[in-house]
């Protein structure tokens, strides 16, 4: 039981109810400055996660739990949020789109190398890249909703490059490993 209330598992849990929050407030925003306080629950979010990981390092609190709810945790919010802003960014339903994709095979192809004794310990910097460019997307257009058109589509354009980049750069690393694999085989 101590694994499943460990400090950083609990912060795992409070993003994972800070989901719903975030959408009530997002789809109850009546002003369109309204949508900032959606950018600082995904901030306190954001915070939870940088800070799970750290305080599990530092006091050698890492559990195979948490290994699996702090990811389950971080592509829930992505998920929702992509989603949610596709209702008002009808180019973020691409986004969302790509997204699914890129986490499907992501834990598609974890579970095949799971089974086969392999195991990806962390993102990847690229992974981590495209985490970084997607929140600065999603604060862009939450804090400003008055953003040109162009604008908005350059930086939506921005972060389906990243996403793209960074689903292929995964691919070609699953691909090396399965045929390092296979070699040792």
């Amino acid at each position: 039981m101590r694994e499943y209330f460990s400090v950083p598992n609990l912060l795992s849990y409070f993003r994972l109810i800070l989901i719903p929050v975030y959408l009530v407030v997002y789809f109850t925003a009546e002003e369109p400055g309204g949508h900032a306080y959606s950018a600082v629950i995904i901030a306190v979010s954001g915070l939870t996660d940088m800070f799970d990981g750290k305080i599990a390092r530092r006091f050698n609190m890492i559990t195979d739990w948490g290994k699996l709810i702090d990811p389950v945790a971080d592509k829930l919010t992505m998920v929702s949020v992509a989603l949610s802003l596709a209702f008002d960014f009808p180019l973020m339903r691409l986004v969302f789109a790509l997204y699914i994709v890129k986490e499907g095979f992501m834990g598609v192809m974890g579970l095949v190398m799971l089974r086969r004794g392999f195991r990806l310990d962390g993102a990847m910097w690229y992974g981590k890249a495209c985490t970084a460019v997607t929140y600065l997307v999603i604060f862009a257009l939450l804090l400003f909703p008055g953003m040109p058109g162009p604008a908005q589509t350059a930086l939506i354009t921005v972060q389906i490059a990243m996403t793209l980049f960074s689903f292929i750069m995964y691919a070609r690393y699953y691909r090396a490993v399965w045929r390092g694999m296979k070699k040792k085989a």
